[in-house]
């Protein structure tokens, strides 16, 4: 027997439900990973973000529709419920802003490294994190 027959790597089934919640991944990957879901999002939520855009700037009637729905709510659907759908759409804006120009940054100025990876990972998080409960703050009335 050769020595390449001997060293076949080793291939396993990987069973979703039991070995995909015990892998840890990178900062990196989080942050990539939560980049696309933050592109899914704003793509599905398109429509409420040309809706909300329409009826903003139409006319004073429908501005003023479109302030009571963040006050007393759409119909049946109620106002906080409203306004944690525009803080998912604000924080996926936000973090798909900051994931972007982080991959346009390590793009431009060929910085890829680990260190630098993980570091600029974990700063996408904060930023886009704490960018969020500010904005957040403002959007549920606390200052």
């Amino acid at each position: 027997m050769t020595q390449l027959a001997k060293k076949r790597p080793e291939f396993r089934n990987i069973n979703a439900l039991t070995d995909l919640p015990t892998y840890r991944l990178p900062a990196a990957g989080i942050v990539s990973i939560l980049h696309r879901i933050s592109g899914l999002i704003m793509f599905l939520l398109l429509p409420l973000i040309v809706w909300m855009f329409d009826t903003s700037v139409s006319s004073e009637i429908s501005f003023a529709k479109f302030s009571a729905a963040f006050n007393v709510g759409l119909g049946f659907v109620p106002a906080v419920l409203v306004k944690v759908v525009v803080l998912g759409l604000i924080w996926a804006y936000l973090h798909h802003l900051i994931a972007g120009v982080r991959h346009v940054y390590m793009d431009v100025c060929h910085a890829v490294t680990k260190e630098f990876g993980k570091s600029s990972a974990i700063v996408t998080l904060v930023l886009s994190l704490g960018l969020t409960a500010a904005l957040g703050a403002k959007l549920f009335g606390l200052y």
